[in-house]
């Protein structure tokens, strides 16, 4: 086919481009990129949530010979506007790399072996079954991620709990947002934001509570830059524990020692109330007090099960409580100065200042991660600043569908669809739509995920399956689980797209289609839900976690409430999950009308988006006549909780005298699994490293690329240090990135967890450094 000028020179970038990524990479094979169908040069666009993060970027996949070429951003997505992050204009060469799993793989004879994924699907399903029969339900689990989509996560749970009658269900995202739900469901009574990414546009304070938005959520950042930009009375606050990108680009950083965010929190209501900034009107009307245990423990032990039950308090009650957080006493456990202090309770405080705070895993991933998304609120709620424009405490997820596949599909031990196991209604709705009878469906919650972990170290739990995620990289003490999951009385199934340490540990290997090689749904952040379709092929025997999940339930008998063909299982699937959530206050767009559009928020009522949830002005569920209802709670009210400053379960001390806290970098993703596959991103931070304040380094006589030893009382690593880079910590902190499977830092880290969450704290441990 003849080329224009313009094909042409399109077709030479193109393989100009590819060419050189394969000799920055060779482990990539761009190279058939080359040989397009025709060799046309036309490229065909079909829109995509972006398979990177929780921020739910629109983008446009652009399509030539069957191959997925090219990625820009969709200008019909009102979350990204057109823009994207370096991770999501490179996403679709994850797609190519040459070591994909193409094939199914079993263990024989110690040895994994190629097999027809027939085979294997054969075998999954003969090993559930048999190990049921042999030791219980409750010794089968199946371990998904915010990564699922929608479909994967609603079949999972159906097969589980409706079909084989385990709980044992969970799901990555009870590392990553837990605590956010639970603070969500103890303040408010319902869960996820009641605001939206719009609220960016209104606000004039923003507020990162340990978020590094500059690298985390970088589209989301560069709107708050933007905004910035265009009023002059816009302020981008940092309160951080290291400075990072984004103290860089922040108006003002505050650093605060690990864990006395607590304390911090408090004070600054003990500040609103002392100088009279409380919204009286607000608070009279839609706010009550309460408090709950305390000295609550940090989860390490077995089996470890706590309650937490609100008591009623009285404001003065309240009042008296913070009479231990004065900014001056705060400044002694927390290092904020008071002056600090004072500056963000009068931002807070002032009624002419709409504010927005963010956060992300600084505050869920902390032994009282709960506590401080209450504390959070508590400052908003006293203040009246949420659920109207610009005024929203906005809690950000980390992975594309941790909302809609993890919390509104509910794939936690403890949760289905539209309520939880423990309720008799919501088990009743759930046997009616599944077909099943009611007694399937346990009333009891099993493990959440530490402790399904733990569980199968113990030999409670003999047959998992994991499904797009990496715990061998991923759990906290990761040595003690990574042993349990190599027991030979264990069977292993793992569903990816490439090797990873846990496909190492797997007796089953299940070739996965990724992203748009099928079609599916995702939920971001900001209550939205995204559908994709299938853009390009899977390669080889690779197919989607959906249809692995109704191949092995079909052999196991449950062809009845798994009766859907491979032409419109999603359709049907979304349909039936739609049921769940039926009614004003959690609503679901239908398939054609998301089909059509570049995501839709939820509640979808009339035709009609919900931005801003408890505001009648916007929210069809509220009914009380007032100006407000948080209709979570049964006296419609939002509850501002008592919670106190606990230490940490771990802090430094004479033999282990530094804190270690981890987390991402904006180049990677997660464990690296994909981007580590991506050259540009590769090439850009090829491994991990150590971030070492330069007075530590120097004292230890290290410099910028020496090797480190970090040890804690769990295990060491051996890592390369980083001076001044793109991150400094204060003294006595360590901050290393877990996206390389080459230096585990999590055989580093500590499993305690928060215990209303059960979310583990990987912000801070105790470690000492060696220089090696």
């Amino acid at each position: 086919m003849a080329l224009d000028r313009r094909q042409f020179m399109k077709q030479a970038a193109v393989s100009s481009a590819l060419a050189a990524a394969g000799a920055v990479f060779p482990g990539i094979s761009f190279g058939d990129w080359n040989k397009l169908t025709n060799n046309s040069g036309i490229v065909s666009w079909q829109k995509s949530p972006c398979r990177f993060c929780g921020t739910g970027c629109g983008i446009l996949v652009g399509v030539s010979g069957g191959r997925a070429v090219a990625v820009k951003g969709d200008p019909n997505c009102s979350v990204n506007k057109g823009l994207c992050c370096m991770k999501g204009y490179h996403s679709v060469q994850s797609l190519y790399a040459k070591d994909r799993l193409t094939k199914a793989k079993v263990r024989k004879n110690g040895q994994m072996v190629e097999v027809p994924i027939q085979e294997a699907l054969d075998l999954v399903a003969s090993k559930l079954k048999q190990t049921i029969e042999s030791h219980g339900k409750d010794s089968v689990a199946i371990y998904g991620s915010g990564q699922w989509t929608i479909p994967d996560g609603y079949v999972a749970s159906k097969l589980f709990k409706g079909c084989l009658g385990t709980n044992n269900v969970e799901a990555n995202a009870r590392l990553c947002m837990a605590s956010a739900v639970t603070g969500f469901m103890t303040t408010f009574g319902i869960d996820e934001p009641m605001g939206c990414y719009e609220d960016m546009d209104h606000a004039n304070v923003f507020i990162t509570w340990g978020n590094n938005m500059a690298e985390m959520h970088p589209v989301l950042f560069s709107r708050m830059i933007a905004n910035r930009k265009r009023r002059s009375n816009v302020r981008i606050i940092d309160f951080a524990t290291r400075f990072t990108r984004t103290s860089q680009a922040a108006d003002m950083s505050i650093l605060f020692k690990p864990q006395t965010d607590l304390a911090v929190a408090n004070a600054i209501c003990y500040e609103i109330i002392r100088n009279d900034w409380v919204n009286w009107n607000f608070v009279n009307e839609h706010v009550s007090f309460h408090k709950g245990k305390t000295n609550i423990g940090y989860g390490t032990e077995d089996h470890f099960a706590f309650q937490d039950k609100g008591e009623n308090i009285s404001f003065a009650e309240y009042k008296q409580f913070l009479e231990d957080y004065t900014p001056e006493k705060v400044e002694k456990i927390s290092g904020v100065p008071a002056k600090d202090i004072k500056y963000l309770a009068a931002l807070y405080g002032d009624p002419s200042q709409k504010v927005t705070s963010f956060w992300c895993m600084g505050m869920n991933q902390h032994t009282r991660g709960t506590w401080i998304n209450n504390l959070v609120y508590n400052i908003h709620l006293l203040v009246g600043k949420i659920s109207t424009p610009g005024n929203s405490p906005f809690s950000l997820t980390g992975q594309p569908s941790a909302c809609g596949t993890v919390r509104e599909v509910g794939t936690l031990t403890h949760k289905l669809p539209h309520g939880v196991v423990m309720n008799e209604h919501d088990r009743e709705m759930a046997a009616r739509i599944w077909d099943v009878p009611v007694t399937n469906i346990d009333p009891k919650p099993t493990y959440h995920t530490v402790e399904m972990f733990r569980a199968l170290d113990r030999g409670d739990i003999r047959f998992i399956w994991i499904q797009v995620t990496n715990p061998m990289v991923t759990m906290p003490n990761l040595r003690r689980y990574r042993n349990g999951a190599q027991k030979d009385d264990r069977f292993v199934v793992v569903s990816d797209v490439y090797p990873t340490p846990t496909t190492d540990v797997a007796d089953v290997i299940l070739p996965a289609a990724m992203w748009i090689e099928q079609e599916g749904l995702f939920g971001n952040s900001e209550r939205r839900t995204q559908h994709f379709a299938q853009i390009v092929d899977p390669p080889g025997d690779a197919m989607s976690d959906t249809w692995q999940i109704i191949e092995v339930a079909r052999r196991l008998g449950f062809d009845k409430q798994f009766p859907w063909s491979e032409e419109n299982y999603i359709e049907k699937i979304w349909e039936e999950y739609r049921l769940f959530h039926a009614g004003p206050k959690h609503e679901m767009a239908p398939y054609k009308v998301l089909r059509e559009r570049s995501g839709v928020q939820w509640p979808f009522v009339n035709g009609k988006e919900t931005r801003w949830r408890f505001n009648p002005k916007h929210d069809p569920a509220c009914t009380n006549g007032k100006d407000f209802d948080f209709y979570g709670k049964k006296d419609n009210r939002a509850w501002i909780w008592a919670r106190p400053y606990e230490p940490a379960a771990e802090s430094p001390d004479d033999e282990y005298n530094f804190w270690l806290n981890t987390g991402r970098v904006i180049e990677h993703w997660h464990t690296g699994s994909m981007t580590r596959r991506i050259p540009v991103l590769h090439n850009a931070v090829p491994s991990a490293y150590v971030e070492l304040n330069p007075e530590d380094a120097a004292e230890l006589g290290v410099v910028n690329g020496e090797m480190v030893r970090i040890i804690s009382r769990r295990g060491q690593i051996i890592i390369p240090a980083q001076i001044n880079g793109r991150g400094v910590p204060p003294r006595g902190m360590v901050f290393v990135p877990f996206f390389d499977e080459s230096y585990l830092v999590n055989e580093v880290t500590l499993d305690a967890f928060c215990p209303i969450s059960k979310q583990p704290d990987y912000k801070k441990c105790a470690v000492r450094l060696e220089k090696v």
